[in-house]
């Protein structure tokens, strides 16, 4: 079992933040510009200020003790529980680690670490509740793009998108009623706020759109909600494009502005905290509804390792090791 997150720079420091976004936005499923006229503005411009920028929004948020980031801690104290329980499952045989789409630990050193270790079969299982090119897709180049410098290739899944199964579903459903319980005031609206992506992958048949407005709705379902109770909006603009809309910044200060003082943010699509939750989510989004008007802003965190996401996603692993693994 090898399990695939995004990514994580190895460090905050310019060099590190510089080789991390080098690699991420040099991916042609992320930009799609030609590389001739995007690779010269992404490295004589772009990577002259962003990583200092970003240096500091990843400072902000560090793991200092361990000497990491949020989302490589979060990821492998997910992997440490789906470890125990796929191999209470299926045998202690069963090797189970994770990997990053671009830093370390690589998706390649991952393949070729199973298949020295005499693995056969690699169910490859990207953490994305949601499937897209930029995301579900690029995860599994990597891994196919690791397989082929394998003299023998082991056999091979890949999992798909998970983002109505019953059991995630529940899992959200769950973490919004622990988070409401705990507050003195009902949030007037919860905010579904999903990672966003350029407006023209979704013309060009990316279903990612239509997959989040499902979730929010089966989410709202699930809550026993009237409609109203939840918006779906779109986070982490960048580049001169339109994006899917309506933008999070934007939408929770019109919400303060017409009169809802209290709401609660929640991310569907981020399987684990990360720099979208923690930095852009719990700062600039926070800020621009209190600034707005807002009084109480309260931000749910995603599943990470909770005891009922490691159910859904053991869900999701069992399904796919159907036929291939026995108990």
């Amino acid at each position: 079992m090898l399990f695939a997150n995004l990514g994580t720079p190895d460090g905050y420091d310019y060099w590190s933040m510089r080789r991390y976004l080098s690699e991420f936005l040099s991916d042609k499923r992320v930009i799609d510009y030609p590389a001739w006229k995007w690779q010269p503005i992404l490295q004589l411009i772009i990577l002259t200020r962003r990583p200092k920028a970003k240096g500091h929004d990843y400072k902000s948020i560090w793991n200092h003790e361990k000497n990491e980031s949020p989302l490589l801690t979060i990821t492998r104290e997910q992997v440490v529980k789906l470890r125990a329980a796929i191999q209470a499952e299926y045998g202690a045989d069963v090797m189970v680690d994770f990997c990053m789409r671009y830093g370390n630990p690589s998706t390649q050193s991952l393949v070729r670490k199973m298949v020295a270790e005499g693995c056969e079969k690699i169910l490859f299982f990207p953490l994305y509740p949601h499937y897209a090119g930029a995301t579900s897709a690029t995860a599994n180049d990597e891994f196919f793009r690791a397989l082929m410098k394998e003299k023998r290739q082991p056999s091979v899944r890949t999992t798909a998108e998970y983002f109505n199964h019953p059991l995630y579903i529940e899992a959200l459903a769950a973490s919004v009623e622990t988070a409401y319980a705990e507050l003195d005031h009902r949030p007037d609206v919860l905010v579904a706020s999903y990672h966003g992506m350029p407006k023209r992958y979704l013309m060009e048949g990316d279903p990612y759109h239509c997959q989040c407005q499902k979730t929010t709705r089966l989410l709202r379902e699930r809550l026993g909600w009237d409609r109203g109770g939840i918006n779906t909006t779109f986070q982490s603009v960048f580049g001169p494009e339109e994006w899917l809309k309506p933008y999070t910044v934007e939408h929770v200060a019109e919400l303060a502005k017409s009169g809802k003082r209290r709401i609660a943010v929640i991310s569907p699509a981020f399987s684990a905290d990360c720099i979208e939750t923690l930095e852009e989510i719990q700062g600039e989004i926070r800020e621009a509804f209190l600034h707005a008007g807002g009084e109480t802003f309260t931000y749910i965190p995603c599943l990470n390792d909770s005891d009922a996401h490691i159910r859904a996603l053991m869900a999701v692993v069992e399904q796919n090791l159907q036929g291939w693994v026995t108990r």
